[in-house]
């Protein structure tokens, strides 16, 4: 089965913590704190695989969590970083937040991509010594890593795209001009999936054509096959348009050809306006007035017309070399920006919330808060020293007495409780 689209979760591995840790030698008093920094917690990274052609491992497993940081230890030692997690997937695949839709990477080249950073290590006690703080028991926990839902999108990477309504001969075509060997059958859409052939020019020279599942009218707005794959056109530098030329299904080649130029406009201005070269198919069973009213009116466009029978194998001669010296003066393959940012709180930045949730109990919502009481000794008295004066510093103690908080009332910060005492 041929999947394109998939929704992950990728969270990236939380930071280790910072130990408590006090210099204990024979021979050596005092020795102080010496409490290592946790390691970094593991990258989400994304790799590209020419192995992989589909997204279809992406269905049955849909998260994705890297490691954590190995704890800091004692005698300064920093607890070792985690490994990345490495997601390997089709080159070609664009990675999007999936809330806005937001491109954030797109794996076309060689180079792992970062999407999701590991939290940093917290500091170990031995940063929190002062001349009035010597033995602190307290110490940072690591922060957590980036997490994010995505939704990934196969936008296969060819030079060529083929295009055209269902039955017109592009299977047939991209058989005969490469070792593709895609499903050929005398009805609509034979081809349910695109099929990548790697065309050979010469010794050095080939490109990528790719047959893309016939389009019909109303593509665009998701009829037929159309909408699921018109996608994998968007990197093609140079669109080979295939027409019935002999309309021996009823269909006049004229209509046909603006029908699925229209759709393409509807889906993405930017791919109608692709240089097209317009392949008349089926020419063994037309007859020579409908070939050259053909030709006529697709000249009259400025656009290059070659009549061909794929099926007989004609006219397909200059076809390499035609295609090959067009893209010799096209730009190269589309690759997308990443355009999503993820909002970063400014370093030094304290923001809070507080809700008075009972007659005499105050809730404060304060990430940056918590993870200083999950690193402190809540029953030594500088570490709770250090926290009150986090809690001065960050003008949350003003804005409690400016809410009217009274003794003994209870403020609640994430999982702990404490009684307000003036």
């Amino acid at each position: 089965m041929f999947v394109d689209v998939a929704k992950i979760t990728i969270k990236a591995g939380k930071g280790g913590d910072g130990a408590v840790s006090f210099h204990r030698e024979k021979f050596v008093a005092a020795g102080g704190p010496d409490g290592g920094d946790g390691g970094r917690g593991g990258n989400v990274v994304f790799v590209a695989d020419d192995n992989l052609s589909t997204l279809m491992d992406f269905r049955y497993k849909r998260k994705y969590v890297a490691e954590v940081g190995q704890n800091g230890g004692a005698a300064r030692c920093t607890g070792k970083n985690a490994p990345d997690l490495i997601i390997r997937v089709p080159r070609g695949t664009l990675v999007k937040e999936a809330g806005t839709g937001l491109v954030m990477a797109d794996i076309s080249g060689s180079e792992p991509v970062v999407v999701a950073k590991g939290g940093r290590g917290g500091w170990g006690n031995t940063h929190f010594a002062t001349p009035t703080r010597q033995i602190p028991k307290f110490a940072k926990p690591g922060l957590p890593g980036q997490e994010f839902e995505v939704r990934l999108e196969l936008k296969l990477i060819a030079d060529v795209g083929l295009i055209g309504f269902p039955n017109v001969g592009k299977s047939t075509l991209i058989s005969v001009i490469s070792a593709a060997k895609p499903k050929i059958a005398n009805y609509h859409f034979t081809t349910l999936s695109p099929v990548l052939g790697v065309v050979r020019v010469g010794p050095e020279q080939s490109f990528v054509a790719a047959d893309i599942p016939g389009l019909i009218e109303g593509a665009s707005e998701g009829v037929g096959l159309g909408h699921d794959f018109l996608r994998h056109v968007e990197r093609c530098r140079l669109l080979l348009h295939v027409v019935d030329v002999s309309g021996c299904e009823g269909r006049d080649p004229v209509e046909d050809f603006e029908k699925i130029n229209a759709e393409l406009e509807n889906f993405s201005p930017e791919l109608a306006a692709r240089p097209q070269i317009v392949l008349g198919n089926k020419c063994d069973i037309a007859t020579e007035e409908q070939i050259e009213a053909f030709r006529a009116y697709i000249e009259s466009k400025g656009l290059t017309f070659l009549p061909i029978s794929a099926a007989a194998n004609q006219g397909l001669k200059g076809l390499p070399g035609l295609v090959w010296e067009k893209l010799q003066t096209l730009p190269p393959v589309q690759t997308f920006e990443a355009e999503y940012v993820p909002q970063a709180v400014p370093v030094g930045e304290r923001s809070y919330t507080i809700e008075k949730t009972g007659e005499h109990e105050f809730s404060i919502d304060a990430p940056w808060l918590e993870r200083i009481l999950a690193g402190s000794d809540v029953d030594d008295y500088e570490s709770l020293q250090y926290f009150q004066r986090q809690l001065g510093d960050s003008g949350i103690l003003n804005d409690l007495m400016a809410r009217g908080v009274q003794e003994d009332d209870t403020i609640k910060i994430g999982e702990y409780e404490f009684d307000y005492i003036f």
